[in-house]
């Protein structure tokens, strides 16, 4: 086991520096220069273009400025070239933003979908499997910001309630439970919005896996040895149709940063996955590669996660 943890950080370490690398050249690659930021602007003078090249060392080869960019990134230095703030202090204000919105999301996923998913997977062909089939279609069909304007247009015309922003504007000297519970509503819709898309994803996911288990032979003994209906779904074909979920779980963690770019503009949230839409519109190349890396490190994350989760769920690992 010991072994099996040590050759995945390997791995994983080996992975994310030739990622970093793939990014930086792709980044630089791409039509037009990074000094070139605003060549409309009457100010950015041939001066200004040299000054601002040697100050983010773009007069050197392209190896010389991925070792300074990445050593500026890791003592803090980096800044970004749309407001000269620091890309870790930015990066870390969004992430905050971001990480209610995921957090709220991904237990509404994952504590609705199994439910559904089973209960659809048990009830196979019956009224509520195929209600359950139509709702999760219908949810996969919709697009994601035509359902997001219909719930504004719902919410705020019949319960006169404001649902952009973080915050209601205008709170001023307001109590603190009242501005917690004003944070509260703000969450739940933009989250609730992003959650009705995993839930019909997953639910479907999770039944077609409990169908493949149930019908396997171990389901078939367990059910001649005359054991409750519940213990033979929720001990012996939940507990195997989980393993293909403990990939899934891993591969979430990328959502912090990107799954969430369009809820995110149309609630005028200020999270990480509008922040990486708004620096790729300003060619921010600092916030744009620090983003890449740092959805590189979410993924294999993710993945390492998962490979723990699989020590725990599977025993032949730990053989």
């Amino acid at each position: 086991m010991v072994s099996f943890i040590g050759r995945s950080i390997v791995q994983k370490t080996i992975t994310l520096f030739f990622v970093s690398i793939v990014s930086f050249l792709i980044i630089h690659l791409a039509p037009g220069k990074p000094s070139q930021v605003d060549p409309l602007n009457p100010k950015f003078t041939p001066e200004m273009v040299e000054r601002f090249q040697k100050e983010f060392h773009l007069d050197k080869p392209l190896h010389v400025q991925y070792f300074y960019f990445y050593r500026d990134l890791f003592t803090g230095k980096t800044v970004s070239w749309k407001d000269n703030q620091s890309v870790l202090k930015k990066i870390w204000e969004r992430f905050l933003n971001s990480l209610p919105l995921f957090i709220v999301g991904t237990i509404l996923t994952w504590t609705i979908s199994f439910p559904i998913g089973i209960r659809s997977a048990i009830f196979r062909g019956r009224l509520y499997d195929r209600s359950a089939t139509f709702l999760s279609y219908l949810l996969i069909s919709i697009p994601g910001f035509f359902f997001a304007y219909i719930l504004i247009i719902f919410v705020v015309t019949r319960l006169h309630v404001p649902v952009i922003g973080m915050e209601t504007f205008g709170l001023g000297d307001a109590s603190l439970p009242y501005v917690f519970m004003d944070r509260i509503w703000h969450l739940l819709l933009p989250a609730g919005l992003g959650a009705t898309g995993g839930i019909a994803v997953l639910s479907r996911y999770v039944r077609s896996q409990m169908l493949e288990v149930q019908s396997q032979d171990y389901i078939r003994t367990a059910w001649a040895k005359g054991l409750p209906p519940e213990q033979v779904h929720y001990k012996h074909a939940l507990r195997n149709a989980l393993l293909p979920f403990v990939t899934m779980f891993g591969l979430i963690l990328p959502g912090l940063i990107g799954g969430s770019v369009i809820i995110e503009s149309i609630f005028a949230w200020p999270g990480m996955g509008r922040m990486a839409y708004e620096a790729i519109l300003a060619r921010d190349y600092p916030v744009i590669l620090t983003v890449n890396f740092a959805s590189a490190v979410l993924v294999l994350a993710g993945t390492f996660i998962s490979d723990l989760l699989y020590i725990v769920v599977d025993p032949r690992i730990r053989l």
